[in-house]
């Protein structure tokens, strides 16, 4: 099928209780809308970065007892998984879409974005759009928006990134239900691609 967009009740499968039942309905409702994204914006996210982009839906394998409480595809260029590497994601909290740019704790590539984001942070900071937001834990709804983040935020992200294993960056778009739910697949694909595209040199920074 192609992708339609979301709706209220797709962000509603985060209140159901219990591990196998908001499985259940993750798997009926969210899934087959986020494989249904993920093909299709894949040929784009492939262009734009100069290499193929493979899709990964999230499936939660690893929980046996705590319900997730968001859901995501993303786009890496590795056909066998995404989380060592630098990539995009769109995803769903309860009470919100998000459109990122994230490298996870188990890259290795934190420390290169690090001193890559040092050399280059005036300009960062300038050419973001300012409702953007940053996000150094990725089970974390909530992250700051870029308007927010001074020199000093940005020097602790940096020295976290180089010195703390398990540190994440991810920065990018979040649309609250309430508005993501009212827009169609065709205006959802857009607005995907034009964050992608001004995420894309914080992407380049991560090589």
């Amino acid at each position: 099928m192609g992708f339609t967009g979301f709706a209220a009740e797709d962000f509603d499968v985060f209140a159901v209780p219990g591990l196998e039942a908001r499985m259940g309905a993750l798997i009926e409702r969210v899934r087959p809308k986020l494989e249904a994204l993920g093909a299709e914006l894949a040929p784009y996210v492939s262009a734009i970065c100069g290499e193929e982009m493979f899709v990964h839906v999230a499936k939660h394998a690893r929980r046996k007892v705590n319900p997730p409480i968001d859901t995501w595809v993303a786009w890496a260029a590795n056909k066998r998984g995404y989380k060592a590497l630098p990539h995009f994601e769109v995803g769903m909290f309860e009470s919100h879409l998000f459109i990122i740019f994230a490298i996870i704790y188990e890259s290795p590539n934190k420390s290169i974005f690090a001193g890559k984001l040092e050399k280059k942070l005036s300009s960062v900071r300038s050419k973001l759009p300012k409702d953007y937001y940053w996000s150094t834990d990725h089970m974390n709804p909530n992250g700051i928006s870029h308007a927010d983040m001074d020199k000093e935020s940005f020097s602790a992200l940096i020295t976290k990134l180089k010195q703390v294993k398990k540190a994440e960056v991810m920065c990018g778009l979040s649309i609250p239900r309430e508005k993501a739910s009212t827009m169609d697949g065709g205006e959802l694909i857009r607005t995907v691609q034009e964050t992608f595209e001004t995420l894309l040199p914080l992407y380049r920074m991560a090589f």
